[in-house]
């Protein structure tokens, strides 16, 4: 991860002289900045007017998104980059994330660099930090010894006057991004490395930060009753883990979430096209997620008691595959009548809810799933999709993705909903119509959580990304662990230590 340093303002800014060797500085600006005054003015006189002619030239304005870039401005600076913020009024935690993450891209040819802030922007420093952290992620474990290393920016210093205080901010954020980075690890690990009894392993190095993790096998899964969760994993020679995670920061009841972690999903007997299925490997980013938000909680010490639970199968083509028609019993009793096996992460989810639901007993439960194509077409690639029997749940969820920017939006339920999951000879069908199929999937698991506030967020359009973004290179997101630390922290009961 991206070393992070930070200090007293640099010299140079200061009208204090040239550095000892030559620096690549970034300075963050709202739309208030004057050219003439403060550290500008001091920078202007360095580079003997390169900057306010760069300045006047690129129409730099200090607006969201805008930059301006000078190389070799002057002996000391390798390049001088211009982020903008956008007005000082409106500036906000997400502006300066994503400001840290255009400059962390602008210095990608440097291994090391500065930023320096002006106007309000410095009181969020260590966001501007955060946002080049989740900028700098790269997955390189399979390229091969003999490629060549490109430049990579490895040190990043923060240059602030307020550096206890931004060092106390950081130290919260560098947990989380440890999280968003431990769950883009594991969705883009190969399938044939990431099967569940290795996801299961990688999670018991969770302990390592204080979390209780318990592993149950296949055996241990049959005789509790997980019909439709092994239904799923019957076909592959990889057996099913449930991995149970407990974060106890306090002694009241906890918070749950649910993570779907088919590790590949071929879509069994109903099987996917070919164009694609690749991605398929993505199909564990729910429980991806909840292994990095246990890791963001223990590593920031959250004052508050969280459960993780994670059903971990293969879903692949074989002679001992489920059939479509075949009927299953979920542990909470319900019986299900399989009409697609393509429609596997709702059985899944179903067994762990219910599980997670009588042995916990929670305040809540949230599950996270990339459960349908629907979604996609619904909402796109910009939200997630929110469903809940609980309004304040809800409103708590939209509310704080709006402030971590991991949006998502509510979506509708009932009984017109439900009763399309009528089946002939089961409890319930697995799959409805086209129409309005992500409202009936998650029609489908509300009958697994009776009257305990649940939400769940389906996550199918925003878990991968095909280009990148200030936050997020091509590639897994992590999403999910920023918001639901965000929820976790709103339930907090006291300081941390």
């Amino acid at each position: 991860m991206l070393d992070i340093q930070i200090q007293a303002p640099f010299p140079i800014l200061q009208g204090a002289g040239a550095p000892e060797s030559e620096q690549s500085l970034v300075l963050l600006t709202s739309t208030n900045f004057d050219v003439a005054d403060g550290p500008f003015a001091h920078l202007d006189a360095a580079t003997g007017g390169a900057l306010r002619r760069a300045v006047a030239i690129s129409g730099y304005k200090g607006e969201r998104e805008q930059s301006c870039v000078l190389l070799a401005p002057c002996a000391a600076l390798a390049r001088l980059v211009l982020i903008g913020c956008g007005a000082d009024e409106e500036l906000d935690a997400n502006a300066v994330e994503a400001a840290g993450g255009q400059a962390a891209q602008a210095l990608k040819n440097t291994t090391h660099a500065d930023i320096a802030f002006a106007g309000r922007s410095a009181d969020y420093a260590a966001h501007a930090a955060y946002g080049a952290v989740l900028n700098q992620y790269r997955f390189d474990l399979y390229h091969s010894p003999e490629a060549e290393p490109k430049p990579r920016l490895q040190r990043l210093t923060l240059g602030v006057k307020e550096v206890e205080t931004a060092q106390t901010q950081w130290r919260a954020l560098e947990a989380v991004a440890q999280g968003v980075i431990r769950a883009r690890d594991l969705v883009t690990e190969p399938p044939n490395v990431l099967t569940p009894p290795e996801f299961a392993r990688r999670i018991e190095t969770l302990r390592d930060l204080g979390v209780d993790v318990e592993v149950m096998d296949t055996a241990a899964l049959r005789e509790l009753g997980f019909g439709a969760l092994l239904g799923v994993a019957q076909g592959s020679e990889q057996e099913a883990r449930l991995v149970v995670m407990r974060y106890r920061g306090s002694e009241e009841a906890p918070l749950a979430f649910i993570g779907k972690g088919v590790t590949f999903d071929s879509g069994g007997i109903s099987i996917k096209p070919a164009a694609g299925m690749d991605e398929m490997k993505t199909d564990m980013g729910g429980a991806a997620t909840v292994v990095g938000l246990l890791e963001a909680v223990a590593r920031r010490k959250a004052r508050t008691h969280v459960i993780g639970l994670v059903g971990l199968v293969e879903n692949m083509v074989s002679g001992n595959a489920q059939r479509p028609g075949d009927v299953v019993k979920s542990y909470s009793g319900q019986t299900i009548e399989v009409l697609n096996t393509d429609a596997e992460g709702r059985l899944v989810l179903a067994d762990v809810l219910a599980y997670a639901r009588d042995r916990f007993q929670p305040r809540f439960m949230v599950d996270l799933a990339t459960l349908t194509g629907a979604i996609v077409v619904s909402l796109g690639h910009a939200r997630a999709g929110l469903f809940s029997n609980d309004d304040a749940l809800a409103e708590k969820l939209f509310a704080l993705g709006e402030n971590v920017g991991e949006n998502v939006w509510r979506m509708p339920m009932g009984k017109a909903y439900d009763k399309l999951l009528r089946s002939d000879i089961a409890d319930m069908k697995n799959i409805t119509g086209r129409p309005g199929s992500a409202i009936t999937a998650a029609q489908f698991l509300a009958r697994f959580v009776k009257e305990t506030p649940w939400a769940h967020l389906d996550i199918a359009g925003v878990a991968w990304r095909s280009d990148a973004a200030p936050l997020c290179p091509k590639g897994a997101t992590g999403f999910g662990v920023r918001l639901l630390d965000a929820l976790v922290q709103a339930h907090e009961t006291g300081p941390r230590d």
